[in-house]
């Protein structure tokens, strides 16, 4: 069992909220330097932003916003603290979308997840993110660095070259999406050769049960992190296998989608996250993902919050009627009444005719309370039902489309 990456791991709740009451201040202040958060966060005083409380009062970044910022004043969109020249690189993911990138330390903070995941000197890390253009493989090059294990930076495709590099360097470690490791064992079972790979870390894609114990029949241990070109590590597994551990260099919140109001623990919702990163202080960056807070702390020691990782997309816009129905709209419509717990809007078709329900969390007992407000906040009539308190699905999903395409 590896042991943990620094002390910051196994702080106690006074001393992280002790940290957080520092950090933030900080971060906000150093984040006003970057022009289009300083007309953002413009109202906002730093040193009143000293907890996740007073955090979730200020205004939620969303992608959308940084693209089109980025059309307007490029290459950062002035989300930066330094001018594109003072970075060592700067990638293009698609869309395009740009981001900055440091050599100085560990900058996307995946040391931890690599040290989590027992890999350090000694290691051969078979790097297979990508190199060209986006991020992905200088981030696990840095995280590899940040625990003294070397790298062969093999990126994508090239599988009989892949088998030959693993089988001649001795190889122990893979890094890449969960599924193209397959492809480079079968592919080396295929060729009579056997690797020495023992431990592979993930991520940029669904890690399946199934998968991950094919691995493990093959004596390869695999670890997974929840991870963004904007944002760094933002979570990651250690050897408990219990959910993921939220990274101590981000601040991660679960909103109701739509919104920026943190949801009870356990209900899923969106992921936000705020990063202490002084060079590109994303606040309250929407992720767009869906997770869940888990109860409690991790067996393995590690303190910080834990989420259940990715549980599907909050972004669940809808065509109804012709309509584009979305999130923001619903969560309006709950903001009018505060009675209403929940809310869920659901697309449906009678005959070649689709309609519209939205099911409320109430105790009112007459769904003609809510009519007007569902005209005036979604645009078109729908049919209201009342359910009871607690009855709506706990999967993060305001607008559920059951239309069949096929």
């Amino acid at each position: 069992m590896p042991s943990h990456y620094d002390d910051l791991e196994t702080r106690d709740d006074a001393e992280r909220q002790e940290a957080l009451a520092r950090e933030l201040p900080a971060t906000l202040a150093r984040a006003k330097t970057a022009p289009a958060l300083a007309r953002l966060l413009r109202e906002v005083d730093p040193d009143k932003v000293r907890d996740r409380a007073t955090l979730a009062r200020l205004p939620v970044v969303r992608k959308a916003e940084l693209s089109e910022a980025q059309k307007k004043s490029p290459p950062f969109g002035g989300y930066t603290t330094r001018l594109a020249a003072e970075f060592d690189h700067i990638f293009q993911s698609p869309g395009p979308i740009y981001e900055p990138g440091r050599r100085e330390g560990d900058w996307w903070r995946l040391g931890r997840f690599l040290h989590a995941s027992g890999i350090g000197r000694g290691d051969i890390v078979q790097n297979c993110f990508g190199y060209h253009l986006t991020p992905a493989g200088m981030m696990f090059d840095s995280a590899a660095r940040a625990v003294d294990a070397a790298v062969l930076p093999a990126g994508t495709g090239q599988t009989d070259l892949q088998v030959r590099a693993a089988v001649d360097i001795g190889t122990t470690c893979y890094a890449g999406t969960p599924d193209f490791l397959k492809v480079i064992l079968d592919r080396a079972d295929e060729m009579g050769e056997r690797l020495a790979i023992t431990c592979a870390v993930v991520g940029g894609g669904a890690l399946f049960p199934s998968l991950r114990q094919g691995y493990a029949d093959r004596g390869i241990v695999t670890r997974q992190c929840y991870a963004t070109a904007d944002l760094g590590n933002i979570a990651y597994e250690s050897e408990a296998v219990e959910g993921l551990i939220v990274d101590e260099g981000v601040i991660v919140e679960i909103v109701r989608p739509g919104t920026g109001d943190p949801v009870p623990e356990g209900e899923v919702g969106e992921v936000l996250v705020t990063t202490l990163n002084p060079d590109y202080p994303l606040v309250r960056f929407a992720t767009g993902d869906l997770s869940a807070v888990l109860p409690g702390t991790s067996p393995c020691g590690r303190t910080n919050m834990r989420i259940k990782g990715w549980m599907g997309r909050a972004d669940q816009t809808t065509k109804i009627k012709g309509m584009f129905v979305r999130p923001e709209q619903v969560a309006a419509l709950v903001s009018r009444h505060p009675e209403i717990a929940r809310a869920r809007v659901i697309a449906d078709r009678e005959g070649e005719m689709d309609i519209m329900t939205v099911q409320l969390e109430s105790p009112a007992d007459s769904a003609d309370n809510y009519a007007a407000s569902v005209v005036d906040t979604l645009k078109m009539k729908g049919r209201v039902q009342i359910v009871a308190p607690g009855s709506l699905p706990n999967d993060g999903k305001v607008i559920e489309d059951r239309r069949s395409y096929d």
